[in-house]
């Protein structure tokens, strides 16, 4: 918890704007949490992985009447933790070349893709239908990778600067600006539009 009380600290002197940035959602906030060398992207992305894994023990178990399905499950557990931590250290080295800033991920599509491919995949195993695979580990994969590639390997990128001391809004700062109170600015030398911000202002 050191790493992230140094950081922590300097969020006072930034606007809310550049906070928010910063922190971003539930989610994110409660990686922020964590230091910054156990938050780095591919470690979260490798996470996504083991939870993804351990959702497939039942289906490896019940689908497969060999003795073998845990060795097959730990083979492909351990190619999809493999997989998702590299997906992540790519995002973390696209973000640091092209300087990119955190956007919120389409939730409302990421979010029920892995139990859709879950679903799939029992429906797979369990031999009812014939579905491709290949769908059904876009669906089961993609989600976290993606998450962190829009949103949190931009943000621990962020946060890395903060921690070494450096203001990662430098030369952005008309982008993250507080919102405008003084009636002449909002006005914008518009004598009209002023005397009738004055006039609500006086009501």
């Amino acid at each position: 918890m050191e790493t992230s009380a140094r950081w922590q600290g300097r969020l006072d002197a930034l606007g809310s704007k550049e906070r928010e940035t910063l922190l971003g959602t539930s989610l994110s906030r409660r990686f922020t949490l964590l230091p910054l060398w156990l938050s780095h992207p591919s470690n979260i992305s490798a996470f996504y992985g083991l939870l993804v894994s351990l959702a497939l023990i039942l289906p490896y178990r019940f689908a497969q009447a060999s003795d073998s399905w845990l060795t097959n499950w730990i083979f492909h557990s351990s190619l999809i933790m493999v997989a998702c931590l590299l997906l992540g250290m790519l995002s973390l080295i696209i973000v640091r070349v092209t300087k990119r800033f955190p956007v919120t991920p389409p939730r409302y599509i990421l979010y029920p893709m892995p139990f859709v491919g879950f679903a799939l995949l029992t429906i797979s195993l369990t031999e009812m239908l014939e579905l491709p695979q290949s769908l059904i580990w876009l669906l089961l994969l993609l989600p976290g990778p993606m998450y962190v590639h829009l949103s949190w390997a931009p943000r621990w990128r962020l946060l890395c600067q903060l921690e070494d001391n450096q203001n990662p809004f430098e030369g952005l700062e008309h982008e993250y600006q507080e919102p405008l109170n003084d009636a002449e600015e909002i006005a914008g030398g518009d004598d009209e539009l002023l005397s009738v911000v004055d006039a609500l202002e006086e009501e």
